[in-house]
């Protein structure tokens, strides 16, 4: 069972204990225990476009008390631009060298359930740490939120067409996204923490009205900026020019997000049906419900502990644990500028006196303008000497004699408090 870290300091000051990881920081006892008791913990899960909370909390009949918090976020951005980047230099190098041959991606098939390289590295990345945090925990249930609340389907099975669009969901989930997209605040006066009430950009009625009541028209206003717009088109009531080129370029904010978690939600859950746990299934709309109801303020971890059926939390002030997907390094032995000519290379093998890029180690140097002692990121190098990448700047040249490895480079970066681990370039 995790443990206080009072009690974890206390076996490792007493030799009972040794440090398996140092994010997350787990402990292995070095002697099995006579009596070993377990709890019922579960992994809740928020998936999210950008970032997925994750909590891990022990489940009792009464209350859920929090025992670690995290949250994952995704570099399925940086995947997209690889490999279109990628896509470029294939197509200009078979523009250069082979012109009778066309482009073959016509051809290729994609087999059933096929997901984008950007969507995919989402659901590996929630899959790969719920199979983590079940090597580390005795993790009995999973408890996953899969779809925003949908009361119409609830109260009338055989909706369709039109009256499932239009129906009692509809409004809910204009607003819910509005409020995402608007960052929970008045476009025309910036203020937070009021009632807003949705409001038409282009009027529907009135003398010039010409609006509709498609999302890329409406956006969120207080009730004196609702009020005193009226009907009035929207260069009439803004005079700020920069504040007109805000709001219309925000606009046609496309609903890649929405599309992202929508794919990935379905895909995510049926992976964790094919574990030995339990899945809860949940919503969005019963998240937010507890999250409300319990008086506790709104980020991806919290939201995942919230996760489910929560009568009561406990322990949720607590630190949380950023970790973010980086990547294990690249294939590819060679950079190149933004036109694809190479501009320097790489070793050919990635490791380097038993060292690779990203591990995390701890540099004692005795003697010598470097002396000291130094914690980070290495970035290694074929003739032994090393760049450590610190929470103070990056120290250059130390040898490798004087680097001892204190947790392996594994494809992400950890920030905890005011420490931040990642991954070199």
């Amino acid at each position: 069972m995790p443990c206080h870290a009072a009690r974890a300091r206390e076996l490792l000051a007493k030799g009972k204990a040794v440090v398996v990881r140092r994010y997350p920081f787990v402990i292995r006892l070095k002697h099995d225990p006579i009596e070993s008791e377990t709890q019922p913990v579960a992994i809740k899960l928020d998936p999210g476009a950008k970032t997925t909370g994750i909590a891990i909390v022990r489940v009792t009949p009464s209350v859920h008390h929090v025992l670690h918090l995290s949250e994952l976020t995704h570099r399925g951005a940086a995947i997209k631009e690889s490999v279109a980047k990628r896509a470029a230099y294939r197509r200009n190098r078979r523009s250069r060298k082979t012109r009778y041959r066309p482009a073959r991606f016509d051809q290729r098939t994609r087999p059933e359930g096929w997901l984008p390289p950007s969507l995919q590295s989402r659901v590996d990345n929630v899959m790969s740490w719920v199979s983590r945090y079940r090597r580390w925990c005795p993790i009995t249930a999973i408890v996953v939120e899969t779809v925003r609340f949908d009361t119409q389907l609830l109260v009338n099975p055989e909706v369709n067409g039109i009256e499932y669009q239009q129906g009692t969901l509809y409004g809910c989930e204009v607003r819910e996204y509005l409020l995402e997209k608007w960052g929970r605040k008045c476009a025309y006066c910036d203020a937070q923490n009021v009632p807003l009430e949705v409001e038409h950009i282009q009027p529907k009625g009135g003398g010039s009205g010409s609006g509709s009541d498609r999302v890329s028209n409406l956006t969120l206003a207080c009730h004196e900026c609702n009020r005193r717009k009226g009907s009035q088109p929207i260069e009439v009531f803004v005079q700020d020019p920069e504040r007109l080129k805000r709001i219309t370029s925000q606009l046609q904010t496309p609903l890649a997000a929405a599309a992202a978690v929508n794919a990935t939600r379905t895909r995510i859950l049926k992976e964790l049906f094919h574990t030995d746990l339990p899945v809860e299934v949940s919503t969005g709309g019963k998240t937010k419900f507890n999250r409300m109801r319990l008086n506790i303020p709104k980020t991806h971890a919290l939201d995942a502990a919230c996760t489910g059926n929560t009568p009561a939390l406990e322990g949720w002030k607590i630190a949380v644990l950023a970790i973010k997907a980086c990547g294990r390094g690249s294939y590819q032995r060679t950079n190149v500028n933004k036109s694809g000519a190479p501009i320097g290379f790489l070793t050919r093998k990635k490791k380097a006196y038993g060292f690779q890029t990203g591990d995390i180690v701890l540099a004692i140097v005795p003697k010598g303008k470097r002396r000291g002692t130094h914690f980070g990121r290495v970035s290694v190098r074929a003739r032994g000497s090393f760049n450590l990448q610190t929470k103070s700047g990056r120290v250059q040249d130390i040898s490798h004699k004087h680097c001892r490895v204190i947790q392996r480079a594994d494809g992400y970066g950890y920030q905890s408090g005011e420490m931040a681990i990642h991954p070199l370039a």
